[in-house]
């Protein structure tokens, strides 16, 4: 065939160079970024033959040139080319078995068309072309006429001598044959879906890439790196080889115990503890609740700290009851009906907050903490107790101190749990409350930046053991929320939970711990100079704004030089501030209107402004949401936060140059500065926040 080139050799300008067509031509060509990357394939365009489509199996993708006058139609086919050859890779060339690669493929492009923005769909609404009409159709997957579709067979030329879905493909197909970012966003919450506009989900962020954000959000939730992104996806091929060679149970449960044992290696923790995941940091409240319940024959009372600053159903979930409409696993239930086999228990909330919204002295807090200990042992009940090693707003509660008078009380019958769902804490601090008997809760998705919902529990040594020595069962209803495999395979108790995976969560792990190992990467000392330096700007930049009033006072820098050693536990990582215009602290509401504002291009607002200003509406910054807080006993407020992320450090360290990455730290302190200036826009153009 003549006149082929390669497409990123094509630089020949045409119509679709026009400079019209340039933005558009390059927001679609990033979402081709999220397409897998497979080596020796090479895509062709053909001049010649301008309406072809051809898939040269292991070698090539040939698309001609009238496709690439539809940039949407060109992605959708490359994405079906693409996967095809992926899938027919790790048949190992069976040519016979090709048809398993059109229905993946087909199954994986009809995902990808949901996923495209709403006005990249209705470009391909009046297109008359195989693949779109099949997904518009929505053909099974199962049917014969699929199996024998003699147009998709010509994509390939390989003829389909199978006459049905081979039985060990169709959990493979089921739980693979979908993109990388849609499996992000599985699994998990509704609130992980995206908007069809924006494709943007209700923290703000993406399940694909995007790095065209400032993105300092990581005490909220952040879009997935492209490091971690692409890791992620070779995983994905690496399990579709593995299912169809090995089996797909055997290749899931070792792809479980793979994560697990990473974090047992990234944190130094031996091999007795055991790591539950789960698909959200209340989930894991969840499984605390029923593990409670299964290793106490008294009555329970649970003694939630910081209960104004852990997630909204969390209480509910240690109640044993429903917190969300669905589970994760997709089964529609009532949100606060009790879950079935969960028996009454008490819980205690005690806030950071008075009923003014002043934030409580420490003292005050130990002193709460302690009295509902206290009441609750003499009622010869067992205490469950939560406490907080990092909140939303960066704080931590009961004090060291007060442990230690926890250890003063007689026939006390205590479980201690930590909430160290932000993660700002160092391997050495989980070690430690591990090595002290307590429940340790984390989550991948915020100091580190994996991607929304992705929790684990940390189960010390000797809550293992105890356990292992019970007979009875977990409540029945979790069956709705969990698989099997989800929980050690060792353990009773759990055995009658469902059979399943949820790969959702588990790929989201994934990206998790491929950013925890590459922060780690980073050699200590630089580490801890960078997280101060960054620190430190974020703190004097959000006190030098004279519309901003941190929430926070001038412990940031007192409690890192007062500790003997460096710990990202003693230093300030999260920095929520209260916003002010024409001297008076915004509404509720208008917090709110400012955090979408900030995460929006709103360049199209300043048209007739200076080229910089334009530049400045345009940028995209993703800060922590809002939370509420009073501002005084009268004015309901809320604030926004700037916070630090494992990604500030990592993203940095490159090619082991120090003075690099110094350098680097300081661009994203450049970044700090233009999202406090992009609020400062917002606020002199008040018809924005009405």
């Amino acid at each position: 065939m003549t006149n082929n080139i390669l497409i990123e050799n094509q630089y020949k300008r045409t119509s679709l160079f026009e400079k019209e067509n340039v933005n558009y031509l390059v927001r679609i060509l990033k979402r081709f970024n999220t397409v897998p990357k497979i080596n020796n394939i090479n895509i062709i365009t053909s001049t010649s033959a301008p309406t072809i489509f051809k898939i040269v199996p292991n070698k090539s993708i040939i698309i001609g040139t009238s496709f690439l006058d539809k940039p949407i139609l060109a992605l959708v086919y490359l994405r079906y080319g693409i996967e095809w050859q992926l899938w027919y890779k790790a048949l190992n060339n069976e040519k016979k078995d090709a048809v398993l690669c059109d229905i993946a493929a087909l199954e994986v492009i009809r995902i990808f068309y949901n996923l495209l923005p709403k006005d990249d769909k209705e470009k391909l609404e009046d297109l008359d072309y195989l693949l779109i009409n099949l997904i518009k159709n929505n053909t099974s997957l199962n049917t014969e006429s699929l199996l024998k579709n003699e147009e998709l067979q010509s994509f390939h030329g390989l003829k389909n001598s199978n006459a049905e879905l081979k039985d060990s493909w169709k959990p493979i197909v089921e739980n693979l044959a979908k993109p990388t970012e849609y499996l992000l966003m599985s699994g998990g919450d509704l609130r992980l879906n995206i908007d069809e506009i924006h494709l943007l989900n209700k923290y703000g962020c993406r399940p694909f890439p995007r790095p065209d954000a400032f993105t300092f959000a990581s005490s909220t939730a952040t879009s997935v790196s492209n490091f971690a992104f692409d890791k992620t996806d070779k995983v994905r091929s690496i399990l579709i080889r593995n299912s169809l060679k090995n089996g797909f149970k055997n290749t899931t449960i070792d792809f479980s115990e793979l994560l697990k044992n990473n974090l047992r290696k990234i944190f130094k923790l031996n091999e007795e503890c055991e790591i539950i995941f789960s698909p959200s940091g209340t989930d894991s409240s969840l499984q605390i609740a029923a593990i409670t319940q299964i290793i106490s024959d008294k009555e329970i009372t649970h003694i939630l700290v910081a209960s104004d600053e852990t997630g909204s159903g969390v209480a509910a979930a240690l109640k044993g009851c429903h917190f969300e409409n669905t589970t994760a696993l997709n089964y529609p239930i009532k949100k606060g009906d009790k879950i079935e086999g969960f028996r009454d228990v008490d819980v205690i909330k005690i806030p950071f907050r008075d009923e003014n919204g002043a934030l409580k002295s420490t003292k005050q807090l130990d002193e709460e903490v302690l009295n509902a200990v206290s009441k609750t042992k003499d009622q010869g009940r067992h205490v469950v107790l939560h406490t907080m090693d990092q909140s939303k707003l960066g704080y931590q509660a009961p004090s060291d101190e007060f442990i230690k008078k926890l250890n003063t009380l007689e026939d006390l019958s205590i479980q201690i749990i930590v909430d160290g769902s932000q993660l700002r804490l160092d391997p050495k601090d989980i070690q430690n409350y591990l090595n002290k008997g307590y429940i340790v809760t984390i989550t991948g998705s915020k100091f580190f930046t994996g991607p929304p919902y992705c929790g684990a529990l940390i189960l010390p040594e000797n809550v293992n053991k105890l356990i292992h020595s019970v007979k009875n069962t977990l409540p029945k209803g979790l069956t709705q929320y969990y698989n099997h495999s989800d929980w050690p395979t060792s353990w009773f108790c759990s055995n009658e939970l469902s059979d399943g995976y949820n790969y959702g969560s588990y790929m989201r792990w994934n990206a998790a711990v491929v950013e925890m190992d590459r922060y780690y990467k980073t050699p200590i000392l630089y580490r801890n100079m960078g997280i101060e330096m960054f620190c430190n700007f974020v703190d004097d930049s959000i006190k030098e704004a004279t519309f901003l009033q941190p929430i926070y006072g001038d412990e940031t820098k007192t409690k890192c030089y007062s500790s003997k050693e460096f710990g990202i536990r003693n230093i300030r990582t999260i920095f929520p501030f209260f916003i002010f215009q024409d001297n008076e602290v915004l509404s509720v509401d208008k917090v709110k209107k400012m955090y979408t504002l900030l995460n929006s291009d709103l360049s199209d607002q300043f048209a007739d402004s200076s080229l910089e200003i334009i530049r400045l509406a345009a940028q995209k910054c993703h800060i922590g949401q809002a939370v509420n807080v009073k501002y005084t006993n009268e004015i309901e407020s809320a604030i926004l936060r700037i916070s630090l992320g494992a990604r500030v450090i990592s993203e940095s360290w490159v090619n082991r140059d120090i003075s690099l990455f110094f350098r680097n730290i300081e661009l994203q302190m450049n970044q700090i500065t233009i999202t406090i200036k992009k609020i400062e826009l917002i606020l002199s153009n008040p018809q924005l926040l009405d």
